[in-house]
């Protein structure tokens, strides 16, 4: 078993101690520009300092570097624990939970959709209006799953449902159907960021239920397929994605130092 900053993660390993800035295998770090992982006593610092918008910034902890999709390491049913604080004002997304890393984030793979369940945040100017029932940035508990034939059998009618989205009475009735396609399921954490908050994740093969201080925010039967791989991470980007077809990306400034903190990381297998 590895042990994490107090945490006890179910691996194969009796007993270790992770030493500052030096991670035992699963555990991979990923920092680009002014991104930084720091120990502060008994917490663990992601952080991004006076980043700007002509170069990515990130601060990650993963388990997937080096592998292939097929072997990422995580599928249901599992429960995952995370006690965390964020700075003030974020610029870009930053989170954590379990995806399939689709954009080649970390090295060669091929291009797929996204899948992923996790706490997400992303800032404006995002736009990731997914989920019609909830604002297209902000903090919030989210599961995707776009690798399904529903999907797939919609996907030729794209060019005539694009304008039709942009047609809000239309668009409120049209889109349900694709966003049970893409398996979206969200809804914003109102608890303020800036406190300490324990969030779990208990990822069942078809449900999902998501958890902060005892409180349960979102319960969906949208389930992603696994396997998955971990990530936490707070960098500088931001995206647009909407059922209007509208699709941007890029990078933002950030002023002084912005960061996540963490004392507990705890991933359980519940077979």
């Amino acid at each position: 078993m590895y042990k994490f900053y107090g945490t006890v993660l179910p691996f194969h390993i009796k007993h270790m101690v992770i030493k500052f800035e030096k991670f035992p295998p699963p555990w991979q770090t990923f920092m680009r520009g002014s991104g930084k992982l720091t120990l502060i006593d008994e917490t663990l610092r992601f952080s991004n300092v006076n980043a700007r918008s002509t170069c990515y910034s990130n601060a990650q902890l993963d388990d997937y570097q080096s592998l292939p999709r097929h072997q990422f390491l995580w599928k249901p049913p599992l429960q995952m624990t995370v006690r965390a604080r964020f700075s003030g004002t974020l610029n870009g997304t930053a989170g954590f939970g379990f995806w399939n890393d689709p954009f080649m984030m970390t090295g060669w793979r091929q291009p797929t959709l996204p899948r992923a369940i996790w706490f997400f945040y992303s800032s404006p100017p995002s736009n990731m209006k997914l989920a019609l029932s909830a604002p297209g940035y902000g903090w919030k508990a989210a599961t995707i799953d776009a690798i399904r034939w529903p999907f797939f059998a919609l996907l030729p009618l794209a060019p005539l449902a694009v304008p039709i989205m942009n047609i809000r009475p239309l668009y409120r009735l049209v889109w349900p159907i694709g966003q049970r396609a893409i398996y979206v399921s969200e809804n914003l954490v109102s608890d303020k960021m800036t406190d300490w908050h324990t969030y779990i994740i208990q990822w069942q093969e078809k449900t999902a239920r998501f958890v902060v201080d005892g409180r349960t925010v979102l319960d969906c039967s949208t389930s992603p397929r696994g396997p998955l791989g971990f990530v936490m991470w707070l960098d500088n980007q931001y995206m647009v994605v909407t059922p209007q077809g509208n699709f941007q990306h890029g990078l933002l400034d950030m002023s002084g130092e912005q960061w996540l903190e963490i004392s507990q990381l705890e991933i359980r297998n519940e077979e």
